[in-house]
């Protein structure tokens, strides 16, 4: 399962880390890339894609899933 989500708030690359280690810890997610520039990211594995907003959210960011 792929999920895509829009992330804002990133300014640079510490941020751009920050996010994709949040995701990655997020129980179920297999692999997760965070793109700055396009101020987006696309997770792949079986996972709740609230619980990544949450992961998102506590890092300092706002995220919503793309549809």
């Amino acid at each position: 399962m792929t999920t895509e989500l829009s992330i804002t708030g990133m300014t640079c690359g510490h941020c751009e880390r920050a996010v994709r280690e949040a995701l990655l810890a997020v129980p179920g997610v297999e692999h997760a890339q965070v793109n700055l520039p396009a101020g987006q990211a696309t997770v792949t594995g079986s996972v709740d894609p609230q619980a990544l907003v949450q992961a998102v959210s506590a890092e300092g960011y706002s995220a919503q899933l793309r549809g």
